[in-house]
């Protein structure tokens, strides 16, 4: 490890080195590693869920006195984002229990709001039913095309939790002839992301749904592949000016062929 990164101009820092057995397990990036009974499991780690917690915990006691959508407004984003992070990694379990302790602080928040009044006039007020789901923290609200419907908070247990795809053993982010097979890893991973989404579909258009290698159409049954136009790991960047769209075959013979491929001229309208 130390003769593979000094190559490259860095080393490893003794102060946050750690070497434990995986049997104890390790935490990295608010997952926690372990085995047990020689099975790998990856958990958010607790003191992520605690830390989520807190931050959640503080932004309802600190917004007593808003409105029950603004509150939801502020908690969506939060509660969405962690449970995305979460989501390649063994999360129902964290995900319920989080559901119950927020409950429980929207449960505080809701009734000191109104101490005089009884807990079912407080479950109406706050607390809905949709479809099977009950006790739901949420309001009331008219759409922008006049409709009606509830602003409901973001239900954390119903992020669907996806693996990632297993990498093969040999892969070397820093070897040029794994660059095509990261770059198809890196493509997979990103495709969930609606940023992604949309980068794709700027690149899609400006090159008029064209492959720029062979500059046939680019359809849903070719398939394509993202292409750096130079490579990742020679220092290129993921701006869109350094990627293009190619058709699978074409990106094989690019690579195989160490082909050079050139950014298409927008076309003119």
């Amino acid at each position: 490890m130390e003769a593979f990164l000094a190559v490259r101009g860095l080393q490893l820092s003794e102060a946050k080195t750690r070497i434990t057995h995986i049997d104890e397990g390790f935490d990295f990036l608010g997952w926690n590693f372990r085995k047990y009974s020689g099975t790998l499991l990856i958990k958010p780690s607790r003191k992520n869920v605690q830390t989520f917690y807190r931050k959640v915990a503080e932004t309802i006691s600190g917004h007593k006195t808003v409105k029950q959508a603004e509150l939801i407004r502020l908690l969506n984003p939060m509660l969405r984002g962690w449970a995305q992070y979460h989501s390649p990694v063994i999360a129902k379990q964290a995900y319920s229990r989080m559901e119950s302790l927020v409950f429980f602080r929207l449960w505080r928040w809701s009734k000191r709001r109104h101490p005089n009044k009884n807990t079912d006039w407080v479950k109406q007020k706050y607390f809905h039913s949709t479809g099977s789901r009950n006790w739901v923290f949420a309001v009331p609200i008219v759409r922008d095309d006049g409709s009606t419907g509830l602003l409901e908070l973001y239900q954390l247990s119903g992020m669907e939790i996806r693996r990632h795809k297993k990498v093969k053993g040999d892969f070397n982010p820093f070897d040029p002839q794994w660059e095509q097979y990261g770059e198809q890893l890196r493509q997979m991973r990103m495709w969930e992301s609606m940023r992604y989404r949309k980068q794709w579909a700027s690149l899609y258009m400006s090159q008029s749904g064209m492959c720029a290698h062979c500059g046939s159409a680019l359809t849903e049954e070719t398939g394509w592949h993202d292409h750096h136009l130079e490579y990742r790991m020679h220092g290129g960047s993921d701006a869109l000016s350094n990627r293009v769209l190619l058709h699978p075959d074409c990106h094989r013979q690019v690579h195989v062929g160490k082909l050079v491929v050139t950014k298409p001229a927008p076309s003119l309208q």
